[in-house]
């Protein structure tokens, strides 16, 4: 099995597993790149298995990391993602290692990621990561949990900043917030707008554009976080169908 590091010197040849296509143009893909150029020189690193299919691990240094967390001295991974169809392989094994190993050379304290009670989209799978030996070190409503791998006993424990643990905002309405970190926001965020529109509703779209901003988010999923009359709905990116079914049910 082959891991290959996408960076600056290959990204523009290499396939982002994550993304929806390799089309010249593809503003998902273009959208994703770009945040990943911008985010190099931050620590970034993007390594993905040499098979067809969505296999990979991003993180970054956890001070740069576009997560309202405190983790001074660790890496916190973005996006760990092994598809449906190439489990089984070890690939997740093998990246998450990869991961260990990178941080332990950096002299890192450990490793930390967000994940949730339950499995949900878009999030890591806690029990994959608590089976092999990440703990739970701190929690924020309704349902993320931060967890942690530390390479040392006695290394202190990351925590959710105090601005995302309540899962409320002041701002009425249907906010948004996002990022490109994920290339499909650069699709889905902009079509909810004309949904909105097209159903007689307003919606506010928030961008987070750098690690400042994201870091004083009231949520610890930057990448897409949708809120209703200041209540945090969901994490779970819309298709143009399920928000016409939400805005429906909603009335």
């Amino acid at each position: 099995m082959e891991l290959i590091s996408v960076d600056s010197s290959n990204i523009d040849r290499e396939h982002i597993c994550c993304a929806i296509s390799d089309k010249k143009g593809d503003p998902c893909l273009s959208s994703k790149k770009n945040w990943m150029k911008s985010q190099f020189e931050n620590g970034l690193t993007f390594i993905k298995v040499n098979v067809r299919g969505k296999a990979f691990i991003e993180y970054i240094p956890a001070e740069n990391a576009w997560c309202p967390i405190d983790a001074e001295g660790y890496l916190y991974i973005n996006c760990f993602w092994v598809s449906g169809q190439l489990k089984g392989h070890g690939y997740a094994n093998d990246l998450l290692q990869a991961c260990i190993e990178d941080g332990k050379r950096q002299g890192k304290k450990g490793i930390v990621i967000l994940s949730s009670e339950k499995k949900m989209p878009f999030l890591s799978d806690g029990k994959y990561l608590k089976y092999k030996g990440f703990q739970v070190c701190d929690t924020a409503e309704p349902y993320f949990q931060l967890l942690y791998l530390p390479f040392e006993s006695g290394a202190c424990q990351p925590k959710f900043k105090d601005c995302c643990k309540s899962a409320r905002i002041t701002e009425k309405g249907m906010v948004f917030y996002y990022t490109n970190q994920c290339p499909h926001t650069e699709k889905y965020v902009p079509l909810m707008e004309e949904v909105a529109k097209e159903e007689g509703q307003t919606v506010t779209l928030i961008k987070l554009e750098s690690p400042e901003q994201a870091q004083n988010a009231p949520t610890p999923f930057t990448t897409y976080s949708f809120f209703d009359n200041g209540k945090f709905v969901t994490n779970e990116i819309f298709s143009g169908s399920k928000f016409r079914k939400y805005l429906e049910k909603k009335g």
